[in-house]
């Protein structure tokens, strides 16, 4: 009897509290699926912060916790910055251990269900990172500046688009739309970079740098990159290793080494000196130019203008590069 009633009670009021939940629940699903909602993207260093800018356009809010000219490897991170990356929708980082002090408190402070997407551990192969002197191996951390190879950059620009897409379905379109018109223009920027090595004498395509930055960039335009100067601990190097390098620059004939506006060092002047080649430290890495080339690929753009000149080649290679950001 005791069941009957029970029964009867139920089949009575589940209407009821469905009619009462009803709008609560297709009000959660139209947020879910509302075309004017704008997804909140957090990037990190600026040329990721502009590659997703250019695939987002005014669909999602990106914003970027590495402040330019910054040291990437070393940030921290602010409480302004976990507020920040808690209201995001989607964290989108490089990857390869480049930002661990930010996906650490990333992954303490995001949301449940909000995904921190590494562009480099999916744009490359772990049997493809690179390690080298100032990301030695037994360190196991690879060398993680894929972006100044602009396949790679592409190959970011499509992991981001495909990452919205299925953030934000209702905008899929758009963000094909930009997307396709943004790698056009980094194939441009591609073609261009090769032209400008082709200009270089080919006893002039070796790069010696300072932090290692071009590691994936050399192989793929036919540059070899010689030596980087910066130890793994970020400091300068010792008396040895500078005697090895100013050996090394003599033995190769290099025509030039190149500083960084990041990683000032007076250990790279010091070697110019003895060595009576040019020292050229204004390649940038991960800090944008002022407008009107305020983007990745006019950054791009400058650094091959610079290295082309520097090296004895054409520094006019570039000067059809569409420096311009997507338009919203």
């Amino acid at each position: 009897m005791n069941g009957l009633i029970t029964r009867f009670f139920i089949r009575l009021i589940s209407p009821f509290l469905l009619s009462a939940l009803l709008p609560f629940l297709l009000s959660s699903v139209t947020q879910a699926a509302d075309p004017k909602k704008t997804i909140r993207v957090v990037t990190t260093v600026a040329p990721i912060t502009n590659i997703v800018r250019n695939v987002a356009g005014t669909y999602a809010e990106v914003t970027g916790v590495v402040p330019d000219g910054t040291d990437s490897h070393t940030f921290e991170p602010t409480p302004a910055d976990a507020k920040i990356l808690q209201a995001a929708d989607i964290i989108i980082v490089n990857g390869l251990d480049l930002e661990l002090p930010t996906v650490k408190l990333a992954e303490k402070v995001k949301n449940r269900g909000v995904s921190i997407l590494r562009l480099g551990d999916r744009a490359l192969r772990k049997e493809d990172w690179r390690y080298d002197f100032s990301f030695p191996r037994e360190q196991g951390h690879p060398n993680p500046h894929l972006w100044p190879n602009i396949a790679l950059a592409m190959r970011y620009a499509e992991i981001a688009r495909d990452a919205l897409a299925g953030l934000d379905p209702a905008h899929r379109e758009d963000y094909a739309r930009n997307a396709a018109a943004y790698l056009g223009k980094l194939r441009g920027l591609d073609q261009a970079i090769f032209k400008c090595v082709n200009t270089i004498p080919s006893q002039n395509r070796k790069l010696v740098t300072y932090h290692d930055s071009f590691a994936y960039f050399a192989p793929r335009y036919g540059m070899t990159v010689v030596a980087a100067i910066q130890p793994s601990d970020f400091s300068e190097p010792g008396p040895r290793d500078v005697a090895r390098i100013i050996k090394q620059i003599k033995k190769e004939k290099i025509p030039a080494i190149f500083g960084s506006e990041v990683f000032p060092s007076k250990v790279m002047a010091q070697i110019a000196r003895e060595t009576g080649v040019k020292f050229i430290d204004e390649l940038s890495d991960d800090e944008l130019p002022a407008a009107p080339n305020d983007s990745f690929i006019g950054m791009m753009a400058n650094n091959m203008a610079i290295m082309t000149a520097a090296l004895g080649g054409n520094d006019g290679c570039v000067a059809n590069v569409d420096t311009s950001n997507i338009a919203p």
